[in-house]
């Protein structure tokens, strides 16, 4: 039987949000399960400390198209820290529900939005000692 998907869920899939990458990133975050093969790749531009853009490449099932699209939704605007707060369950509360099964695809998005930061953080400490 398949699992039955919100209808958030359904129209992040349809419609994804924030497609694609960004020209000369601040920070690039990728996280992949070998267990189901999904690859989420997430790419953010940084002012003042604050996500101004983000876009993601994602392979993988409709869940983890609807989460990586999700979690670009909720980041965009965001401060860094506020964006870190984003978690799995932020992102399947907000998609009104994952089947249990799909749980891990929202655990990719919210992992590589995370990393995409932990790029961006290590690149700017690295900055900061090269002046």
């Amino acid at each position: 039987m398949a699992p039955a998907y919100s209808e958030k869920v359904l129209d992040h899939f349809r419609n994804p949000r924030n497609v694609g990458e960004l020209k000369d990133p601040d920070g690039v975050g990728v996280e992949g399960n070998p267990v189901c093969g999904d690859l989420m790749e997430i790419h953010i531009k940084v002012e003042d400390d604050r996500i101004t853009d983000i876009r993601f490449k994602t392979f993988g099932c409709g869940s983890a198209i609807a989460t990586s699209s999700m979690v670009t939704e909720l980041a965009k605007g965001k401060t860094l820290d506020e964006a870190l707060e984003i978690t799995r369950q932020t992102v399947a509360d907000e998609l009104d529900g994952l089947p249990e099964q799909k749980m891990h695809c929202s655990n990719l998005a919210a992992d590589a939005l995370h990393r995409a930061i932990e790029d961006y953080r290590r690149k700017q400490a690295g900055d900061s000692t090269d002046t």
